[in-house]
């Protein structure tokens, strides 16, 4: 009898198990932004509204399908100051911030659309503008949401933002944003704590052994 309430225990488990699995294959499709120190990428603590780079500094965009900041692609490609501004002759009241744009691949591609070639950009912009300012003034056209997510560089993608999607390749989800996912990722905890999916599963596993015991009780 024991036996028989342990399978029937296991078989009720395994599909809810995996379920929650699935719930958790997700990604947000956006623009990530990113800060050249030395020779690695790191990304930025702060949106490029805010960000207010220095004359020299290296910094980039790339357009991916990432579940938060610790599995985001980097930026590809050339990433040299002297290399990208290399043509733009230093100027009074002026600096210099070598912006490389990585418009990502096909498979991170919103439905219908092809990503373009990768650039890159010596914006030569006020002292104190932004790094938004900086973007804007070598690639036009740039859209961004109500909430100041940026959305498009160069008109590309020309429509969503931040949208929720399958890893599997669905189509994206309209609820979620990548705003949201980075809070999360960004709490008190470090992002360390037990996940939505791995609670809902400790309570299945309480719920259905609870049931398990009592059937055997039951039939003693």
């Amino acid at each position: 009898m024991i036996r028989r309430a342990t399978v029937l225990f296991l078989a009720a488990l395994l599909p809810l198990l995996a379920g929650t699995g699935q719930a958790r294959a997700a990604g947000y499709r956006y623009w990530s932004f990113w800060e050249r120190d030395g020779s690695a990428w790191t990304y930025a603590t702060v949106g490029p509204s805010l960000a207010r780079p220095a004359d020299g500094d290296v910094q980039g965009f790339r357009f991916s399908v990432s579940e938060d900041s610790g599995d985001a692609a980097k930026p590809r490609g050339a990433a040299g100051f002297d290399a990208v501004c290399a043509k733009t002759p230093p100027k009074d009241g002026t600096k210099r911030v070598a912006l490389v744009i990585d418009f990502g691949t096909p498979a991170d591609a919103p439905s219908g659309e092809q990503p373009p070639a990768g650039r890159t950009a010596c914006a030569q912009v006020a002292e104190d503008a932004t790094t938004a300012e900086a973007l804007a003034s070598v690639a036009e056209p740039l859209r961004y949401d109500s909430d100041a997510l940026l959305c498009a560089i160069a008109g590309y993608p020309a429509k969503g933002c931040g949208e929720q999607v399958a890893t599997g390749g669905e189509e994206p989800s309209p609820t979620g944003t990548a705003e949201a996912t980075e809070a999360a990722s960004t709490q008190d905890d470090g992002g360390s704590g037990p996940s939505v999916g791995l609670i809902a599963g400790a309570a299945v596993v309480v719920v259905l052994g609870a049931a398990a015991v009592w059937q055997v009780r039951r039939r003693a």
